[in-house]
């Protein structure tokens, strides 16, 4: 009982901990890993002295990158690896194989061992997915040149984590025996013979048994089996002599060629994010501060080597691979860091003691340092390029838009749209039918490639950049049609636009109204798609209903014409995710007998101070909507409020209690939303 105790006193100040850390280093818009490398130094042996030393929390954190290996294993395409195939096995192969040479030459060279010496360069080699895809889609960079061609390193690299999953065990017996040649040798065969069993075992055992567990509609028992194949695959490749996150990968990959793979994908994240964050404690536990003054010439040489080093390196490499001077070292200044996977090697190359402690110090500390500053190259590379390349950068940018320009010079009174997936292939077909001319700009190689054959106006082209837009004749245009999927880049294109035409139409599609405020403050007309869908369906069911054309127009144009305000707000639900603060919905008060709104009228109790409106009352069985200001509220009413969730709880209390139980504050952001399923 002692020892349970102790252990949950251990498990609250770890989370104490971690919200405390990922919570700090959030505000700096630094990734969670930071915080979690943090509680795991301040818990360790080296300081606090709350972690304890035994293996179980190190297992626990071996669980969390068998997750993680996992998770890839489900994102892991062949097609799309066939698709990025030069991009990817070349520049990105290129990367890691001198990336890790580099590496290698350094630290055996610092007194390193060759086998820990592979092992740490190629921990250096890698960089952090978790960073570059968040942050390039923060910025809306993530389709652009630079963003592609590091994600097709990015690949790479999560695929390169496969060998040398496997070679660190052999390492570690050829640490403490001689690795004959033909004990490698079945090792290797070994290996290829579990990667070859696992894609048939996908291919002809999965998909049946996931069927069968589908049928039976238990989200528990899909849970179970998907912890129970990971769990196996992994269990197996251990004892096999590999590690036990090769088989976790392999099991993801085995999974993704079902079609599961998203919903294994949603179910197993808590897993893993959770367990991630207990892995990355473990390994910032291994960081010893006490040390690591001594170690500081080590560090920064690291920090360099992984940051302008690797900035460089991947800058040659993209400009011989036939990218520009600009995207060749955004490319590089991208990636410039280590990453999560460096974690992972690094650890396991400490419990296969291919490592000790002491000499894993200085590359910890680097990767550490290297990821907290990732965050802010990533996010000024665009004007680091335009520093460094000013002439050429800016001059290859404005050449390709006058290429561009000359090309559709001859086309006017046009329609632009900005994005070319399914929504803006169905405008650009019903244009042309119309005889509309119009110029369609995207990101996607492949999808311009196939409609430019088709003989479709479309082009490779970033419609975020004014200069494109330009080009693609902005001032000729007579409306802008903005199609793109991601409301942050739907953003930018809004912005670039309005940045050099301040009087031109702008359509944008978006799923839903939870960015309609900001993108309409921005000069913009929104057209939600989940509302237009419900007034498409209510003028179909309407026409059924007998209702002549002329009346079903007149609704529909005026729920338009008023923004969709009618349709915007809707009854909360438990559980139901709130997309912006600026969302409404709806919310019903039953008025008793002792409440302190009966007898008074909606204009006495001032419900607008609270930004809430009065949507509609129901009273005996009747609803009357938009009620007026002087209505009298009586014992039973129904009142339906509408605003923002988070004013809720402080309207009911004052409609129930009066002004001394919520007037004091009665808007308040930070009051628990009692719409949530936590409340």
């Amino acid at each position: 009982m002692e020892h349970g105790t102790d252990l949950l006193h251990i498990v609250l100040v770890l989370l104490l901990l971690s919200v405390s850390a990922v919570a700090a280093v959030r505000i700096f818009n630094l990734p969670p890993i930071l915080g979690y490398l943090v509680v795991g130094t301040l818990t360790s042996e080296h300081a606090l002295r709350i972690l304890p030393t035994n293996e179980s929390i190190a297992f626990m954190g071996e669980i969390g990158v068998v997750f993680l290996l996992f998770a890839i294993g489900l994102e892991f395409s062949v097609q799309q690896l066939l698709a990025m195939r030069r991009t990817v096995l070349g520049l990105g192969g290129a990367q890691v194989i001198l990336s890790t040479i580099s590496g290698f030459v350094l630290l055996y060279y610092a007194g390193l061992n060759w086998q820990g010496a592979l092992i740490a360069a190629g921990a250096l080699a890698m960089s952090s997915t978790a960073i570059v895809v968040k942050q390039l889609t923060d910025q809306g960079e993530m389709r652009v040149k630079h963003g592609q061609l590091a994600l097709g390193i990015l690949l790479f690299q999560d695929i390169a984590v496969v060998p040398f999953l496997i070679i660190i065990p052999l390492l570690a017996v050829g640490s403490t025996h001689t690795l004959e040649l033909s004990h490698l040798a079945l090792e290797v065969f070994i290996s290829i013979g579990a990667l070859g069993l696992a894609l048939v075992l996908g291919h002809y055992a999965l998909r049946p048994l996931f069927h069968y567990i589908a049928r039976a509609q238990s989200v528990e028992l899909f849970n179970i089996t998907i912890l129970l194949v990971a769990l196996t695959a992994a269990w197996t490749t251990q004892s096999l002599g590999l590690s036990l996150a090769l088989g976790a990968f392999l099991a993801g990959m085995m999974l993704s060629e079902t079609e599961y793979k998203h919903q294994i994908e949603s179910e197993v994240r808590p897993y893993r994010d959770i367990l991630m964050g207990l892995f990355f404690i473990t390994v910032g536990a291994k960081l010893d501060l006490t040390v690591l003054p001594s170690l500081w010439l080590p560090i920064i040489t690291l920090v360099l080597g992984i940051t302008l080093g690797k900035a460089l390196l991947i800058n040659a490499l993209a400009r011989f691979f036939g990218a520009d001077n600009g995207t060749s070292l955004r490319t590089g200044l991208v990636l410039a860091q280590g990453g999560e996977f460096g974690f992972a090697l690094l650890a396991l190359a400490l419990s296969n003691k291919l490592l000790n402690t002491e000499e894993v110090q200085a590359v910890l500390a680097a990767i550490v340092i290297s990821m907290a500053i990732a965050p802010i190259i990533i996010r000024y590379n665009d004007k680091v390029t335009k520093k460094l390349f000013a002439d050429t950068y800016l001059r290859q940018r404005y050449k390709e838009a006058h290429d561009f320009s000359r090309e559709v010079k001859e086309i006017e009174e046009h329609v632009l749209i900005c994005g070319y997936r399914r929504v803006g292939q169905s405008i650009g077909r019903l244009l042309h039918e119309q005889n509309i001319p119009y110029i369609a700009l995207d990101l996607d190689s492949r999808i311009v490639q196939e409609a430019w054959e088709a003989g479709e106006t479309v082009y490779y082209a970033d419609a975020a950049r004014t200069e494109i837009l330009i080009a693609a004749g902005l001032y000729r245009a007579k409306v802008v049609i903005v199609t793109v999927s991601d409301m942050e880049t739907a953003g930018l294109i809004v912005d670039a636009v309005r940045k050099k035409h301040d009087d031109i139409p702008i359509l944008v599609r978006a799923r839903d109204d939870s960015y309609m405020e900001e993108l309409e403050a921005k000069g913009a007309e929104v057209l939600p798609e989940s509302l237009e869908a419900s007034l498409m369906i209510t003028e179909r069911v309407l026409s059924k209903m007998g209702i002549s054309a002329a009346e079903i127009l007149f609704l529909t144009e005026k729920i338009r014409a008023d923004g969709y305000r009618a349709l915007q707000s809707f009854f909360h639900g438990v559980g139901t995710k709130v997309a912006t603060p600026t969302q409404t919905f709806l919310y019903s008060v039953v008025l008793t007998e002792a409440a302190y709104a009966v007898n008074q009228t909606l204009q006495a109790l001032e419900l607008d101070d609270f930004n809430i409106s009065v949507k509609s009352i129901r009273r005996s069985g009747i609803r009357g909507d938009s009620p007026s200001p002087s209505t009298l509220l009586q014992v039973g009413d129904v009142l339906v409020l509408e605003g923002k969730a988070a004013n809720f709880q402080a309207v009911e209390k004052y409609l129930k209690q009066g002004p001394k139980a919520s007037r004091k504050n009665p808007i308040d952001a930070n009051i628990a939303n009692p719409l949530s399923s936590d409340n």
